[in-house]
């Protein structure tokens, strides 16, 4: 059974010639300490690890390599710290002692990158989320943060995905297609008939495309054509695709393939299956925008087929008046501590958002704060400014567009003024959990990783914030 910790060395370095050095060394002995301090967290991770791993008995499969669920919980701080993909952490870590102090692999061999992939992502969303709030329970027991001020935003995290266009779209269908039953037919050559695939054909039509594109809203003529030609190689090759599942089924049924054959088999009519539902509505689209001229709302779009659940969000930012990702939102104390965090699916109204934030403040702190701050998107009406200040001393939410004299009078005072002084601060936290941490994009696949790696970040910011106080 895998063990919640390894036996504790002490993680004490000699001071080194920079300055820098022995600070960042310093804030992982920190961070190390809280951990120790509330064994709670890393209990949280270990249900989920053991969960994965139960039942697992095979020689050197991921229960049998030695690594602790406390090991794991570290290497994902780092990687997230450390700003590095999977590969580049292993390597990260392997080659630095005070790292592997950190993470307590000390001297033994350093987990491979796809072991500790597949450890990572069986922590779930909210196990993510219970971490958070023991944590945050914590800091209010040390009385470390307090509830007097709440400031909350929204702001938008990319998914990893191109920009789409339809014949990209169409493209991505064709060729993961294409591949899978690529690699359906080296394992049975009868499965996939001797149907030709035009693969090359399909790639040199979508590049035309593209660099012929016009201007955004129109389509020639001639683009028209060669959008026909690629929906109806796409639309051929998904017609294919359920004789080509049926007859895998047919070998599998009969025994035809060996033990691990079986395994791929089975994998590739998941995913072909997968796909080509997604390519059902990829064709769609397309026939509907490009040929048909019709415009489809963004919620009836497909953006990508490796992140379906990606959205559109027009934001009105100069900068970037369209991504494609999801919302999150986050409330922060004066701390800078983020007492919680939601992630949306589907966009939702800023100005829904304030009561329940504060029903959250009021479960974590037991009262309501006594200072309100968020941006403009947050207000709804005077009235409802009117009800929070019955509870709350100042409510700093400002108006957009035309004021009425009261509404201006109570936007110029000096409490409404310094309250908006301090929701500005968290313009800082959410540009730290993206440039510094990097959740300006999200590289997870999926959204339930999406989601985890949300809330591993936001774990990974408080820890940093506590380090400091």
């Amino acid at each position: 059974m895998r063990k919640k910790r390894n036996s504790q060395i002490e993680f004490v370095f000699q001071p080194r010639t920079l300055k820098i050095t022995d600070e960042y060394i310093a804030r992982y002995e920190r961070i190390s300490k809280i951990l120790d301090k509330h064994p709670e967290i890393v209990d949280q991770v270990h249900k989920d690890l053991k969960k994965l791993l139960k039942g697992k008995k095979r020689k050197g499969g991921p229960g049998r390599i030695g690594f602790t669920s406390d090991t794991i919980l570290r290497i994902v701080i780092c990687q997230i710290m450390e700003k590095e993909s999977l590969r580049r952490i292993a390597v990260r870590i392997d080659d630095s002692r005070y790292l592997r102090g950190f993470v307590r692999i000390y001297d033994g061999p350093m987990i491979d990158f796809t072991t500790y992939s597949t450890l990572k992502n069986a922590i779930r969303p909210k196990t993510w989320k219970k971490v958070n709030e023991l944590l945050t329970e914590a800091a209010v027991e040390e009385e470390l943060i307090s509830g007097e001020k709440l400031r909350i935003d929204t702001t938008a995290v990319e998914t990893n995905i191109h920009w789409p266009t339809d014949s990209g779209l169409l493209w991505d269908t064709y060729r993961v297609i294409s591949r899978l039953i690529n690699t359906a037919r080296e394992i049975d050559p009868e499965a996939a008939d001797n149907k030709r695939l035009q693969a090359k054909r399909a790639k040199k039509i979508h590049c035309t495309i593209a660099r012929r594109s016009r201007k955004k809203g129109t389509v020639s003529k001639e683009a028209k054509e060669l959008y026909t030609k690629l929906i109806g190689l796409v639309d051929r090759l998904l017609e294919w695709v359920p004789s080509v599942c049926d007859s895998l089924r047919v070998g599998l049924a009969a025994n035809a393939y060996g033990f691990m054959e079986s395994l791929v088999v089975e994998g590739v009519i998941e995913e072909l299956e997968h796909f080509r539902s997604l390519g059902l509505k990829v064709l769609d689209q397309a026939r509907r925008r490009i040929l048909d001229g019709e415009k489809v709302p963004n919620d009836e779009k497909l953006f990508s087929i490796f992140e379906p659940h990606t959205e559109l969000l027009k934001r009105g930012k100069a900068s970037k008046p369209i991504e494609f990702g999801h919302m999150i939102s986050i409330q922060q104390v004066k701390e800078t501590f983020i007492t919680d965090y939601q992630v949306f699916e589907k966009k939702p109204d800023d100005k829904t958002l304030i009561e329940p934030a504060l029903d959250r403040h009021r479960n974590v702190f037991g009262s309501n704060p006594d200072e309100l701050s968020a941006d403009k998107g947050f207000y709804e009406s005077l009235e409802k400014i009117e009800e929070l200040e019955a509870e709350i001393e100042v409510v700093s939410i400002g108006k957009k567009g035309k004021r009425t004299k009261e509404e201006s009078e109570r936007e110029h005072t000096e409490e409404f003024r310094g309250a908006q002084r301090f929701r500005a601060g968290v313009e800082g936290s959410i540009s730290f959990l993206k440039r510094i941490l990097g959740l300006w994009r999200c590289m997870s696949k999926g959204w339930e990783h999406y989601v985890a790696t949300v809330g591993a970040t936001v774990f990974v910011h408080n820890l940093l914030v506590l380090t400091s106080l």
